[in-house]
């Protein structure tokens, strides 16, 4: 797809071109990839997301494939494994969070919601397309990712500020911001 208008972001790098071309954006309602996604953008406080993508496998295996139930109940023990584990970022606040958010969702669904109806409602249920036409002009928070980072807080999530939920917004696509002469702009337009 070397002839393809994409946004500029992923620069010439083929894992984050397949990042950028195949799941950025893309409208997601499944509570585990959400998770992921949350913990993801978390773990990338202070780091480039291109760090992230590539360990992001062993995020996978580390974190029991993001399965919120299984990393709700690590304790001390599982903290010094993933404290010496090379293929995450090894910070304790980090890690600390995950197991802290996967408990907090965990208590979203005990209430009788689910995790993707929760973090749907704070764009109405349906993907924000911003049209945007420079890269320069994408914000790095907004209204909805303020709010969210709020709710998320009060609920006992950490490293959900609004700029992380904002990239994480744009991540499992809820807002879609690819660039309009990006082909997958109107791909993503398509799917709702």
């Amino acid at each position: 797809m070397a002839d393809v208008r994409r946004c500029n972001w992923p620069g010439d790098d083929p894992l984050m071109i397949a990042y950028h071309d195949l799941e950025w954006g893309t409208p997601l309602r499944d509570d585990r990839k959400l998770f992921e996604f949350l913990i993801l953008e978390g773990a990338q406080a202070g780091l480039s997301w291109q760090t992230i993508l590539r360990k992001r496998e062993g995020y996978r295996r580390a974190f029991a494939g993001f399965e919120p139930a299984t990393v709700a109940q690590f304790g001390d023990d599982e903290v010094k494994l993933l404290l010496a584990n090379p293929e995450i970022v090894r910070n304790r606040q980090k890690i600390n969070a995950a197991i802290g958010n996967a408990r907090a969702l965990l208590e979203i669904e005990r209430a009788g919601t689910g995790f993707s109806d929760y973090i749907w409602s704070f764009v109405g249920g349906q993907p924000v397309n911003s049209n945007r036409t420079a890269l320069e002009d994408t914000p790095s928070t907004s209204p909805e990712s303020e709010t969210m980072s709020r709710e998320l807080r009060r609920r006992g999530f950490r490293f959900v500020g609004p700029t992380i939920c904002y990239a994480f917004m744009q991540a499992a696509g809820l807002v879609n911001d690819h660039l309009v002469s990006c082909f997958r702009h109107q791909e993503i337009s398509s799917l709702h």
